[in-house]
């Protein structure tokens, strides 16, 4: 992999969740000039704080963050939009002859700004409204269903929780008259132009990785996660099926408030959910190309090596630092 100093230099770092990609990228931020770019899909939304593991007001006064508090909890912030916000404040990071360095753990999001995305007909909000008066009659399960009948491809692609994916390919049905799956046979747009080193953090090990989630789901608890889901669930805005609340931590609470479930319980259902969403990332990360996976102790190490270049190129191959 070459990078050319004329076509901009982006880093990605990515990782799964627990393993301190936030802590790192302020450290990195106080060494380089870089641009903290956020791509954590749950950090978009305003007041989801506790639960997200948002840096401190402190932290970004230290080094600020882009791409967080950019929405309500009550709407949806899609792939796409990610990727125009993304583009645009890395164009601008560029220009400025800084370091866009995106950090976060949403893989899908990485995967588009690389890969492109596919054009998808616009949003209707007719359809989208009478899709939502639909899901809170009926249930998801019963958007789920229809979307086995209209489009086999993506029912079998998205999670039948996934509600803000299944409504998106029924809306696109309903507005077109084909399924989304047809959409995404087409031609990609062009990838960028910039370069990109691709950063994975990683633990040590899976029963490290549970004992930090485990131990930071626990803080959170301490710090007033509770209360947070607290003030959404009594928000008439927001309901259980909105992106934002089925995130791990939010929808275990969500249910404890509600007296589905025991304290016990729900701490325990959110720290395995968690784990699983970690299985989840690392699983995409297991088959990155061109990825370098480094240690928290030996990543500002790595990133210095690249600086050394005057074209900032990196001519070793992938490997474990």
């Amino acid at each position: 992999m070459q990078i050319q100093e004329k076509n901009g230099c982006v880093i990605f770092l990515m990782g799964a969740t627990a393993v301190g990609k936030t802590k790192l990228a302020i450290e990195l931020a106080q060494y380089f000039p870089c641009d903290i770019i956020n791509v954590d899909s749950m950090m978009v939304y305003r007041g989801l704080d506790i639960g997200t593991a948002k840096p401190t007001i402190e932290e970004q006064k230290k080094a600020p963050h882009r791409l967080i508090d950019v929405c309500e909890p009550w709407e949806y912030y899609s792939v796409a939009r990610f990727c125009v916000d993304a583009k645009r404040e890395i164009s601008d990071s560029l220009s400025r002859q800084r370091i866009p360095l995106l950090v976060g753990g949403t893989m899908m999001y990485f995967d588009r700004l690389i890969n492109g995305l596919h054009h998808l007909p616009p949003t209707d909000s007719k359809i989208r409204k009478q899709l939502s008066y639909d899901l809170e009659m009926h249930g998801l399960a019963h958007l789920y269903k229809q979307l086995t009948e209209v489009d086999t491809e993506t029912a079998l692609r998205v999670h039948a929780n996934d509600a803000q994916r299944i409504m998106r390919a029924l809306e696109v049905y309903q507005a077109t008259g084909k399924p989304l799956s047809s959409y995404l046979k087409g031609t990609k747009p062009e990838q960028p132009s910039y370069h990109i080193v691709h950063l994975a953090l990683l633990p040590k090990d899976r029963t490290t990785l549970r004992q930090c989630i485990s131990d930071r789901f626990d803080q959170m608890l301490e710090q007033g996660f509770i209360s947070e889901v607290k003030r959404c669930l009594d928000n008439p805005h927001i309901h259980d099926n909105l992106p934002a609340m089925r995130a791990v931590g939010y929808r275990q609470i969500w249910q404890y408030l509600c007296g589905e479930i025991k304290k016990t319980e729900m701490r325990e259902k959110a720290i395995t959910a968690t784990c699983r969403f970690a299985k989840r990332q690392e699983t995409w990360l297991r088959h990155w190309p061109d990825l370098h996976v480094v240690q928290k102790e030996t990543a500002l190490a790595f990133i210095s090596k690249l600086r050394e270049f005057r074209n900032l190129e990196l001519r070793n191959k992938p490997r474990r630092y």
